[in-house]
């Protein structure tokens, strides 16, 4: 079985070395031995065996009938997304890693490999080395999914955890995390969520069976997080993290991702560092979790070989299918219920009785210093804007989603 590797970096470069490692054990559960014939990149590597792989043009990829499956590591949604399509047109299966490729154009190519007797491949796209796509797509299929909450970025994980356990700045963990490679040099797609809204729209796209465009899911990042609010959460008993998820909520379907506080008892606030985890619930099975490193070299590189081995043993046969094209519409953010732990600036000594008369009933919180703390009752999101809206001049500190 004859593959070709689109990208030579991290990831790239893993696979290499996995297949590698494992050959024997791999072949075995291919059900034919792999090998890799080319590997596309603009650069040269002299003096590295590999390099005698390497080829610079797609098109001696794509016209060589040996190929039967290709595996792209490159990023980014252009050349991949017209190299998935040319490869699965000719008939070759398409496996990625792309979360940018799979979030826009997953249901298009999906239908593409149908259509051609192949198949169209991702599952580390979300959570690096955690099997999530399989279960979704084979294991779970008898349940019917209403929620997929998740952490799903391991750098965003590490600079919260890192500040709780330590007291440390957003700023001072961010440029640690930078240091150790954990954080790229502009960090945008981490810490503003991107990265993770892109990838709760894959799961949630899988877990309905529509399209879930990632642009319609509101996001929040955690660059306004504070020590202060570390501090409140460690007296209440909780743990903040960047949550992305999707629900079905009374009818409809909610999607988002934001910073929120979770009681310690719940399975995500014992995810920590650059670890990420996944909680699924389902009608029959109840609550199923899913844990490990959401990135790094070895553990995406194994996902990713694991998906050229499933591809090699269904030559001929298509095994995703639930996922079309059709947009699902997801109900919108002022109708979805909430509940929020509020910080305001206390300058004045009747601030209970002013928030009270705004919000109704409350549960106080012990608060720092000149502050007064709060968390609502549930309520939607757009009465929770109209009455944010009636504090005026009250100065608010932070909020965040509380979620027991």
């Amino acid at each position: 079985m004859k593959i070709a590797l689109l990208g030579f970096g991290t990831v790239g470069s893993g696979v290499v070395e996995v297949i590698a490692e494992n050959q024997e054990s791999i072949n075995k559960r291919a059900g034919s031995p792999i090998e890799i014939k080319y590997i596309l990149d603009k650069r040269d590597f002299e003096g590295q065996p590999i390099n005698k792989l390497i080829v610079k043009d797609f098109n001696s990829i794509i016209e060589d009938e040996e190929v039967e499956i290709i595996a792209e590591a490159m990023g980014g949604i252009e050349p991949a997304y017209s190299f998935a399509k040319a490869a699965l047109a000719r008939g070759k299966s398409f496996v990625t890693s792309n979360k940018e490729l799979v979030a826009k154009h997953g249901a298009e190519l999906l239908e593409l490999a149908r259509q051609n007797k192949t198949n169209f491949l991702f599952e580390a796209s979300v959570g690096g080395g955690i099997p999530i796509i399989r279960p979704l797509n084979q294991s779970l299929t008898a349940d019917e999914i209403y929620e997929i909450t998740g952490i799903l970025n391991g750098t965003t994980n590490f600079i919260l955890s890192k500040m709780k356990n330590e007291g440390r700045t957003f700023e001072e963990v961010l440029k640690e995390a930078q240091e150790l490679g954990y954080a790229e040099r502009n960090p945008e797609a981490d810490v503003e969520g991107y990265d993770a809204c892109r990838k709760i729209a894959i799961l949630a796209s899988l877990a309905f069976g529509e399209h879930v465009n990632f642009e319609d899911i509101p996001t929040t990042g955690i660059t306004k997080i504070t020590e202060e609010d570390m501090e409140y959460a460690a007296q209440m008993g909780c743990s903040i993290k960047l949550l992305a998820t999707c629900q079905k909520q009374e009818g409809g379907i909610f999607a988002r991702v934001a910073p929120s506080l979770i009681s310690l008892e719940h399975p995500l606030a014992m995810v920590n560092d650059v670890f990420n985890g996944i909680f699924v619930k389902g009608n029959v099975i109840g609550e199923v979790m899913f844990y490990g490193k959401g990135a790094g070299k070895l553990p995406t590189a194994s996902a990713v070989v694991a998906d050229i081995v499933d591809a090699a043993k269904h030559k001929g046969t298509n095994i995703i299918s639930f996922w079309n094209k059709e947009k699902l519409e997801l109900k919108d953010k002022g109708q979805v219920k909430v509940s929020y732990f509020i910080r305001v600036q206390k300058d004045r000594e009747d601030i209970n009785k002013c928030i009270e008369a705004i919000f109704g009933k409350v549960t106080e919180v012990k608060a720092l210093a000149n502050e007064y703390a709060f968390i609502t009752d549930v309520q939607t999101e757009a009465t929770f804007s109209e009455k944010m809206n009636a504090l005026g001049d009250i100065k608010v500190k932070s909020k965040l989603y509380f979620i027991k």
